[in-house]
């Protein structure tokens, strides 16, 4: 009875240093991403790519993992300076 509580415990701990170690290389990952790539919520505030002009993510215009204020915007690209 012993050595299946032992083994039950160790179980246990195992599965939670296994989550936990995902968790936070999750965490890590999201982290190191840029915030134009992986917006929260659609009343979020983005950057546009090319003139730097704030805006609702509901407004951009994606390209790639780039964000625009405008189709004109768009075309050209991310800003050079």
């Amino acid at each position: 009875m012993g050595r299946l509580i032992l083994l039950v415990v160790l179980a246990v701990v195992a599965i939670w240093l296994v989550r936990r170690a995902l968790v936070q290389a999750s965490r890590a990952k999201q982290a190191g991403s840029p915030p134009a790539a992986a917006p929260t919520t659609q009343d979020e505030l983005v950057k546009c790519a090319q003139c730097g002009t704030h805006l609702p993510l509901a407004e951009a215009r994606a390209v790639g993992d780039r964000l625009y204020c405008s189709d004109e915007h768009a075309r050209l690209g991310p800003s050079r300076g």
